[in-house]
Parts: structure tokens; C-alpha cells; sequence
């Protein structure tokens, strides 16, 4: 077995880790909203735009579905019994169905915009 002489040994040599920068002048989007910068802005603006639109979304059939209500029991005031049952069960599962809509709808909203921030 050949003996290695101490002068000849590998050293590697550790420090901490350097945060380099493409040499084309590209930022990432994180570093743009983490900077605050119009770009960066224009982004959360996205975001905070397409979550605005699907609870207004939600609005609208929230009041197609429950505005009418009032005139249709106006018209027919002797079905008491049928405004009970459409308001104390007919309208649960419709409610129940549109918030898991928003919600499903406002976290795919969340998880795309992290991809986007994230360049994956």
C-alpha cells in the first residue's frame, strides 16, 4: 500500500452558501414582491384580483339563489309549509356545494400563484 505523502492531501474547503444572480438581469417573482417593486405588485394584484372575482362569483349565485325567495313566497302565501321546508333544508346543500367550490377554487388560485412566485 503506497503511502501518501501530508503535503499532497485533498483539502476542501467550506463556506457559506452564495446567493448568486443570473448574469441576464432576471429576478425572480419572489424577489420582485419581496422587494416591493411594481412588477412585484402587478403579481399580489393578480392574485388579489382573480380571488375578488370568485367570491363575487360566489355573490352572484349566492343572490340568484336566495333573492328570489321573498317574491316566490310572496306569490303563494298559503304554502307556509313550503317556505319552511325550502329555507330550513332546501338550501343547505346548494350553500354547502358553493362554499366547497370557493374553497377548492380559492386554494387553486393560492397553489398557482405560488407556482408561478416558486418558477416550477
Amino acid at each position: 500500500m503506497p503511502h501518501q505523502d501530508p503535503t499532497e492531501r485533498r483539502v476542501v474547503v467550506t463556506g457559506p452558501p452564495r446567493r448568486t444572480r443570473h448574469a441576464s438581469g432576471y429576478y425572480r417573482p419572489r424577489t420582485e414582491i419581496d422587494e416591493q417593486t411594481t412588477l412585484g405588485h402587478t403579481y399580489v394584484r393578480s392574485l388579489m384580483r382573480t380571488q375578488l372575482r370568485s367570491a363575487l362569483t360566489v355573490f352572484a349565485v349566492l343572490g340568484l339563489l336566495v333573492g328570489p325567495l321573498p317574491l316566490v313566497f310572496a306569490a303563494a302565501p298559503e304554502a307556509r309549509r313550503l317556505e319552511w321546508a325550502v329555507l330550513g333544508f332546501g338550501l343547505y346543500a346548494p350553500l354547502v356545494l358553493l362554499a366547497r367550490w370557493y374553497v377548492r377554487r380559492a386554494e387553486r388560485n393560492e397553489r398557482d400563484f405560488v407556482r408561478l412566485v416558486e418558477d416550477r
